[in-house]
């Protein structure tokens, strides 16, 4: 197996938590930080952005009339001119 070494800063605190943590789980520093980059990996390759976790919603609940996106000006001029005159 080919591998190089890199070097990453850790602050105190997370140094401690990764010593504390490869210790519970009997395995070494190295084999933490690199499942653990393997796992952060996986998330943003399948991570969906917003217009795929809204796509089964748009359209969901229409009102059947085609018009309102290009009549909304007109409508809520109406219903501010029916709010005040009341």
């Amino acid at each position: 197996m080919n591998s190089d070494i890199t070097t990453v800063r850790l602050s105190r605190d997370l140094r401690q938590k990764l010593e504390a943590f490869s210790q519970a789980k009997q395995t070494t520093k190295s084999e933490v930080v690199k499942e653990a980059l393997v796992g952060y990996f996986a998330r943003e390759e399948t991570e969906k952005d917003s217009w795929e976790v809204g796509e089964p919603y748009f359209g969901r609940y229409g009102s059947g009339d085609g018009s309102l996106s290009s009549t909304y000006k007109t409508r809520l001029k109406e219903k501010i001119h029916g709010k005040h005159s009341c």
